[in-house]
C-alpha cells in the first residue's frame, strides 16, 4: 500500500509538470483564439489544482473525483489553454473511484453526480454557444448544419469519455474482488493442507503403533505361556521343556521376521513395496496352527470361495484376528478354546472369533487400568 501510495505522489508530480507544458503549448499555438487566459500564474495554479488531488487519490477518491471535476470545469469556463492533461486526470479521478471504493452504492452516486454535472454543463454551454448571435466561426445553416454536427460529435466524445472511466473502475474492482477471494481461498487451501497433512501423520501413527502392538504382542504373550510352561517343567520333562524353548525361539524369529517386514514397508513407497503389505488372509492359517501350538485350542472354518481382496481389507482383517486370538490365550483362561470364522461373499469378506474363555477378574489396583491399543 505504501508503495502505491508513493507512486500516486509521482504520477501527480509528472501530470503537474506535463500540465504546465500543455498550458504552456496550447497559448503558443493560439486554442480559444483571443478569449485564452494565457496569464502563467493562472496556468500554474490551474495545474496544480488539477494534478495535486491525485497524489492521495486512493486515500480520498471520492473528494478528489470532485476536486478534479471543479477545477477542470473551472478551467474551461475561464479559457485555459490545456486540451490534454485535464481530460487525463479527468479520467484517472473517475476511474479511481470506480476501483477503489468499497461502498459500490457511494462510488456509483459520485460518479453520476460527476457526469450529470458535466453534461448539464455541456449543454447550457452548447445552448448559450448556439444563441450566441456574435459566434459565426461554425457554419448553422441547414438541417444538419456544421454546428449540429460538432455539438454531436461532442456530446458522442464526452460520452464516451465518461462511460469508459465508469466501465474501466468497475473491472477494476470486480478483477480486485475476485483476486482478493483467490488470495483467501489459497490461504483456506493452504491451511487446509496442513490440516489434512497432520492427520495423515496422526493416522500413520496410530496404524504403525497398532501393526507393531499386534506384532509384539501376539508373539510375545505366545513366548510368555511357553516360558511358563518350560518353567513349569523344567525339572521332571526336559523333552517338553525342549519343545517349549523351540517354540520361544520360533516366536521370536517370526516377531522379527514380522517387524522386518513392517519396517521395510514403512520405509518404501506404497508404489514400491514389493507384496503391497506384510500379511494377507492366507496367513489366519498359520494364526490358527499357532495358537493351537500356544495353549489356545482353535478351530477354523472357511465358508464359501475365496474372492479377491484389497490389501488394506486383508491387513486389517489379519490384524484382528490376530489380537483377538491374542486376547483369547491371555485373558480367557487355562481352559479356553476358540473358533474362528472365516465367510467370503461375492463382495464382502467377513470374519467371526468367538471363545469359551472367561474374563478373570483382576485384584483392585489404585491406578486407572490403561486401555489397551491393539486392532
Amino acid at each position: 500500500m505504501a508503495r502505491e501510495l508513493r507512486n500516486d505522489v509521482w504520477l501527480a508530480a509528472g501530470l503537474f509538470v506535463a500540465a504546465v507544458i500543455s498550458t504552456a503549448l496550447g497559448s503558443v499555438a493560439g486554442i480559444y483564439g483571443a478569449d485564452a487566459n494565457s496569464d502563467m500564474q493562472w496556468a500554474l495554479l490551474y495545474s496544480l489544482g488539477l494534478t495535486a488531488p491525485l497524489a492521495v487519490r486512493r486515500r480520498f477518491p471520492e473528494l478528489v473525483v470532485v476536486a478534479v471535476a471543479v477545477v477542470f470545469f473551472a478551467g474551461v469556463t475561464f479559457r485555459i489553454p490545456d486540451l490534454f492533461v485535464s481530460n487525463i486526470a479527468m479520467f484517472i479521478a473517475m476511474f479511481t473511484v470506480g476501483a477503489w471504493v468499497d461502498d459500490r452504492r457511494r462510488a456509483m452516486w459520485v460518479r453520476v453526480g460527476v457526469v450529470v454535472g458535466m453534461f448539464v454543463w455541456l449543454l447550457v454551454t452548447m445552448f448559450q454557444t448556439a444563441i450566441d448571435p456574435s459566434d459565426d466561426s461554425i457554419s448553422r445553416a441547414g438541417l444538419f448544419s456544421p454546428f449540429a454536427a460538432m455539438m454531436l460529435m461532442q456530446l458522442l466524445i464526452n460520452a464516451a469519455f465518461f462511460g469508459g472511466a465508469y466501465y474501466m473502475g468497475e473491472r477494476a474492482y470486480a478483477a480486485a474482488m475476485s483476486w482478493a477471494a483467490l488470495e483467501q481461498r489459497t490461504l483456506e487451501l493452504e491451511r487446509e493442507r496442513e490440516v489434512t497433512a497432520a492427520q495423515a501423520v496422526a493416522l500413520d501413527r496410530v496404524r504403525i503403533a497398532r501393526e507393531l502392538h499386534d506384532v509384539v504382542a501376539h508373539h510375545v504373550s505366545a513366548m510368555g505361556v511357553q516360558a511358563g510352561a518350560a518353567r513349569a517343567v523344567l525339572e521332571r520333562d526336559p523333552d517338553a521343556t525342549r519343545s517349549a524353548l523351540l517354540s520361544i525361539e520360533a516366536s521370536a524369529r517370526s516377531a522379527l521376521v514380522e517387524l522386518r517386514q513392517l519396517l521395510e514397508t514403512l520405509r518404501t513407497s506404497g508404489a514400491d513395496a514389493e507384496g503391497g503389505s506384510t500379511v494377507h488372509l492366507s496367513g489366519i492359517e498359520d494364526l490358527v496352527a499357532h495358537a493351537n501350538d500356544n495353549g489356545l485350542p482353535t478351530n477354523l472354518t472357511v465358508i464359501g470361495d475365496p474372492v479377491d481382496v484389497p490389501d488394506l481389507v486383508q491387513v486389517n482383517v489379519y490384524r484382528v484376528a490376530q489380537e483377538a486370538l491374542t486376547n483369547a490365550r491371555r485373558h480367557g483362561g487355562p481352559d479356553a478354546t476358540a473358533d474362528v470364522r472365516l465367510r467370503y461373499a461375492p463382495d464382502a469378506v467377513e470374519l467371526e472369533i468367538s471363545n469359551t474363555g472367561r474374563l478373570v477378574a483382576a485384584p483392585m489396583r489404585p491406578a486407572v487400568a490403561r486401555a489397551g491399543i491393539g486392532a
